[in-house]
């Protein structure tokens, strides 16, 4: 079985993730939706809540299953059994970060693979920053995320 993960901070998750997620899922036998804990990142939703809002939305892929871990990924990765992790590319300048990524992580574990995914034209424009600025001035952004996505924002923001 081959187990996939796809990490991120998901701040929210957008449809550009799903995308990712559901094609990933079509891919691998199971997919570990990841959320990355960093205290670091000043976040609007708590790894809790975004957690859950990725399990709302991922709850009618069978072979997805939600997560959050802290520290490295190639750790998570050892402690999940997992052999790949999937990354979306929106555009080129997304794909020198994830190539430097994508080479220390293979320096720390030889076995671990990455998968590059380009993420569909609809979405290449796509971010959670993006998200949540435009969300922030009370436009609607029910194209953009899922409704549970869209209602927990206009519940942090205020309506």
């Amino acid at each position: 079985m081959t187990i996939a993960v796809c990490s991120g901070s998901f701040d929210p998750v957008t449809y550009g993730h799903l995308d990712i997620i559901n094609r990933g899922a079509r891919v691998f036998d199971k997919v570990i939706v990841a959320v990355l804990i960093n205290s670091k990142k000043n976040s609007l939703f708590t790894v809790e809540e975004r957690v859950e809002l990725l399990r709302q939305a991922t709850a009618d892929i069978d072979n997805v299953e939600v997560d959050s871990f802290d520290g490295l990924l190639i750790d998570y990765m050892k402690k999940r059994k997992a052999q790949v992790i999937i990354r979306g590319l929106r555009a080129v300048s997304d794909f020198e970060y994830e190539m430097q990524v994508a080479s220390i992580n293979k320096k720390l574990d030889e076995n671990i693979e990455t998968f590059f995914m380009m993420t569909s034209n609809q979405y290449s424009y796509l971010s959670s920053s993006i998200v949540k600025e435009v969300a922030s001035y009370k436009a609607s952004v029910s194209d953009l995320v899922p409704p549970v996505v869209e209602e927990a924002l206009l519940a942090k923001l205020g309506r």
